[in-house]
């Protein structure tokens, strides 16, 4: 059973800066991929950036590429969303999400991931 618990989130100005992070339980945290995803009002849950459990690659989605930085400290189980340049249309619920397999095809998918956290919202005013 693992347990993952989101915090970081706010509200924020366009062009402003919020990080999130990830909390999670489970002795072999370092091999799972974990990964961001969030929902806005209205709208599906999409994939926002995944991390590798083995080599710690990183894939990001085509909308936040170049503003936000996904990052995992192994030492905390702990994994980061760092969010740059925020813009209104990112407001969403973001979640995290473990996928204790942590590598192979299939990582922007929420199936992917049998692990979920609550959720933290993200408000960006214009």
């Amino acid at each position: 059973q693992v347990q993952l618990v989101e915090s970081g989130g706010g509200l924020v100005q366009a062009g402003g800066s919020l990080r999130l992070s990830c909390a999670a339980s489970g002795r072999t945290f370092s091999s799972y991929r974990m990964a961001w995803f969030r929902q806005g009002p209205g709208k599906e849950r999409e994939f926002v950036s995944a991390i590798n459990g083995r080599t710690g690659s990183t894939i990001y989605a085509d909308s936040v590429k170049g503003r936000f930085t996904i990052s995992r400290d192994n030492a905390k189980n702990t994994v980061y969303l760092q969010m740059n340049n925020l813009k209104p249309e990112d407001t969403a619920t973001y979640y995290c999400a473990a996928d204790l397999v942590g590598y192979g095809l299939g990582a922007a998918f929420p199936s992917r991931y049998g692990y979920w956290g609550q959720g933290t919202q993200v408000t960006v005013s214009s």
